[in-house]
């Protein structure tokens, strides 16, 4: 058992679950602060704590941490729809930034060394060269991608006032499930093309739309990054030790495996996986949808132990299908 706890906000989430699943399997002792608006408490792995509250309460957050001896925070509380920020910019700054901020002040306040963010891909906006390095300009075109780029701004300032050093992961497409079947993307009305596609192929969908065939790629649509959802746990979980092994460093780290699949792609391996042909269905694309969004993975690959294990589309479209089914019969 490793020395000390992780606590782990959204953990009853997508990302977060399988991360509280990563942090058990490498010995790690976890406490879940999640307050169960999007998130469940059965996707909570029995060897791990649940706190039920909001991050931002300050005082069960403290409690937490005195309570479990935690070393460490992992944060993937927040909101990620990217065209709800635009329609709530507002909901996003105080469930993203302000929610943050709160946070980021009650691990100092209690003496906590490491942070670990879940940031994103959108820190970019529309990229000028792909694939995207870490040191691309950041131009975020929603309140989504700005409310992350400042909670990193907020981290950089505070490790260089106090004794804690930070970890951002900028995260490309997730998708997929553990493989163990142990958890998944169980959100009703997601809007991630692999889970929309298997919900088509499960039968609760009647169709995929696909949003835009006049892109600067191969076959017209968009092209996007998709990374393993237990590969990046993994990688969080890398990221935590090197943290612990070098306290006087801060790093920021594209979460992706540096190629693309297009959407037309990405829908003929659900095709082949399921042996289905699903319904697409053309329409206009959306504003702000870059033709190609990749990443550059050499600094991760660099700094990190970390290689990917799921580095296969088909593979990914099979694990998100089984969790899907399993859902189903929930």
């Amino acid at each position: 058992m490793r020395d000390g706890t992780v606590l782990v906000t959204g953990g009853a989430g997508y990302i977060g679950s399988h991360a509280v699943l990563a942090l058990l399997d490498a010995g790690w002792r976890v406490v879940v602060v999640d307050n169960l608006v999007t998130g469940f408490d059965w996707a909570v792995d029995k060897r791990a704590t649940l706190v039920v509250a909001d991050i931002q309460d300050e005082a069960a957050v403290r409690a937490a941490m005195r309570a479990h001896d935690v070393v460490a925070v992992m944060h993937f509380a927040g909101s990620v729809v990217v065209p709800e920020s635009v329609s709530d910019p507002l909901k996003y700054y105080r469930n993203n930034t302000a929610a943050s901020r709160s946070l980021i002040e009650s691990a100092v306040a209690q003496g906590v060394k490491h942070f670990i963010f879940s940031s994103t891909a959108a820190t970019y906006g529309i990229p000028e060269v792909v694939p995207v390095r870490e040191d691309s300009p950041k131009q975020p075109i929603n309140p989504y991608g700005m409310s992350k780029l400042m909670t990193e701004i907020m981290l950089r300032d505070v490790a260089a006032a106090h004794p804690i050093n930070y970890c951002a992961l900028r995260y490309f497409n997730v998708a997929g499930a553990d493989p163990q079947g142990r958890s998944g993307q169980s959100t009703a009305g997601a809007t991630h093309l692999i889970k929309v596609a298997v919900e088509a192929a499960t039968g609760k969908r009647g169709h995929v739309s696909v949003f835009g065939t006049d892109f600067a790629t191969e076959d017209g649509t968009g092209v996007r990054d998709y990374i393993h959802v237990s590969d990046l746990a993994g990688a969080h979980v890398d990221a935590l030790d090197l943290l612990i092994a070098r306290p006087e460093e801060n790093h920021i780290l594209n979460a992706g495996y540096g190629r693309g699949f297009s959407v037309l792609e990405v829908l003929d391996a659900v095709d082949r996986v399921t042996n289905l042909k699903i319904e697409r269905r053309l329409e206009g694309r959306r504003a702000g949808d870059p033709d190609a969004l990749v990443a550059d993975n050499n600094a991760i690959l660099a700094a990190l132990p970390w290689r990917p294990k799921h580095d296969d589309l088909d593979g990914i479209v099979k694990d998100a299908l089984a969790w899907e089914r399993k859902l189903a019969e929930r």
